[in-house]
């Protein structure tokens, strides 16, 4: 029976929670417009240079390790208000410092609410998003994290002339979104998923009744208890009993082929990338921009196809059409092409990217773990995704000062082919079911 939902409500509070994303964009692309002038401030080596740009995924893993036991333990909405505050400081903190060691805690501690909110805002969407229009709406979450970056990078572009500090600038103005996410969080009702599970069940009754009509109450209430029968209190080890391995496998080695992918590197180091082909500063931030709008487009196009074409259909499309695109890069890249010819490359490689495994990875992880063991699974797949984040951009500057920019790509466009046969052989569709159906046929409960 199709039920009657009240869908501007479900998007109104899917935005705000994805306004995390928005944050996660922000602290992810300024980097990459700051990093010319960090590497004249703090006289960066390429080691430094590395460890600078991915200390945020260091503190990211912290986030997602503290979000996964918060989440379960106190709720979802208590996590997100704490990730917000947590961006305002470290904004402020980042544009304060007087030296290396004080910027990079500063950016560590960017990481911890970073973390926290890439597991709750996809976590929580999903949560109250109901089966039909799940991807779409935790798709919303990528799409603020794109929004993030085009405007940070605009952002980027604007304040470039402002001087040798104007990386201070690029820091300090990310409190603004943090405030505003932080006020927008304190209206969020909490997921009626975790409510029922710590027996509140009169405010998830509440919640249910103003996303949907009453058939759709009852249908989510009996299978939300179903699902958490015979439930005791979570612990990592319950994240790998026999049941739940496979799901809890798929979700890690998604979230590791997401950045080990290596497209972050493009959004990282654009300017050492077009510097290697001898373009100015300003080429280089104007690349930028160029990336943000085209990582934008492709998203929505992600969000318009993932609950039409499925998860699994551009998961392979992406990552087999990213291989391709990295080899014939390194190749223009190893031969001093034309710019024009790098960018779109660089374009083509971020519109297989966009469409494919940043939305959809999310989705996915966000998605097919039981709902006894969600928040800790959940964390312990992104904890493994900003670990390989870590690798991808640490490894980077130093890889490229000894094989050439080019020669990582070639590493990339392997891994990418070996992503292909991984979701080829292991990741099943999951377009269209309810996550308690998908806990049925995933891990036979």
């Amino acid at each position: 029976m199709a039920h009657k939902f009240n869908y501007s409500f479900i998007t109104g509070i899917s935005f705000i929670s994805a306004l995390g994303g928005y944050l996660f964009g922000f602290d992810f692309a300024v980097i990459s417009g700051a990093l010319p002038f960090l590497r004249q401030t703090f006289e960066l080596s390429a080691w430094w240079e590395g460890f600078l740009t991915g200390s945020l995924a260091l503190g990211c893993m912290v986030g997602c390790l503290t979000a996964g036991k918060m989440a379960d333990r106190y709720g979802r909405k208590p996590g997100l208000m704490l990730a917000a505050l947590i961006f305002t400081l470290s904004s402020l903190g980042m544009a304060w410092s007087s030296g290396f060691t004080m910027f990079v805690i500063m950016r560590f501690a960017a990481g911890i609410g970073v973390g926290m909110a890439s597991i709750l805002s996809p976590l929580y969407i999903a949560e109250i998003s109901p089966a039909h229009m799940r991807g779409r709406n935790v798709s919303i979450n990528q799409l603020t994290i794109v929004i993030g970056i085009l405007v940070t990078n605009l952002v980027n572009y604007t304040l470039a002339d402002k001087g040798d500090d104007a990386w201070r600038w690029m820091f300090g103005l990310g409190a603004v979104p943090s405030m505003i996410f932080l006020i927008g969080v304190a209206w969020l009702p909490e997921s009626p998923r975790w409510l029922v599970g710590k027996g509140r069940l009169q405010q998830a009754e509440q919640t249910l009744r103003r996303i949907g009509d009453e058939g759709f109450v009852k249908s989510t209430f009996s299978d939300i208890e179903t699902s958490l029968k015979g439930v005791t209190r979570q612990s990592y080890k319950a994240v790998f009993e026999k049941a739940v391995r496979p799901a809890v496998i798929i979700g890690i080695t998604l979230a590791v082929f997401q950045q080990l992918c290596g497209i972050n590197i493009v959004f990282n180091y654009t300017s050492t990338i077009f510097a290697s082909v001898g373009a100015d500063l300003d080429s280089q931030l104007f690349e930028t921009i160029s990336i943000g709008i085209v990582n934008l487009v492709f998203t929505l196009v992600a969000m318009w196809q993932v609950d039409k074409l499925g998860r699994r259909p551009l998961m392979l499309i992406g990552s087999l059409g990213l291989s391709i695109v990295y080899i014939v890069l390194a190749f223009l890249l190893k031969n001093q092409a034309d710019t024009g010819w790098i960018s779109l490359f660089v374009l083509l490689a971020i519109a297989m990217y966009a469409t494919s495994l940043a939305p959809v990875t999310w989705v996915l992880i966000a998605e097919i773990f039981p709902n006894k063991i969600r928040g800790i699974a959940s964390s312990i797949a992104v904890v493994s995704l900003w670990g390989a984040y870590f690798i991808l951009v640490f490894t980077f500057p130093v890889l490229a000062e000894q094989l050439g920019t080019y020669g990582p790509f070639y590493l990339y466009a392997g891994i990418c082919l070996l992503g292909f046969l991984f979701v080829r052989s292991k990741v099943k569709e999951t377009k269209g079911q309810t996550l308690e159906q998908l806990e049925h046929h995933l891990t036979g409960h």
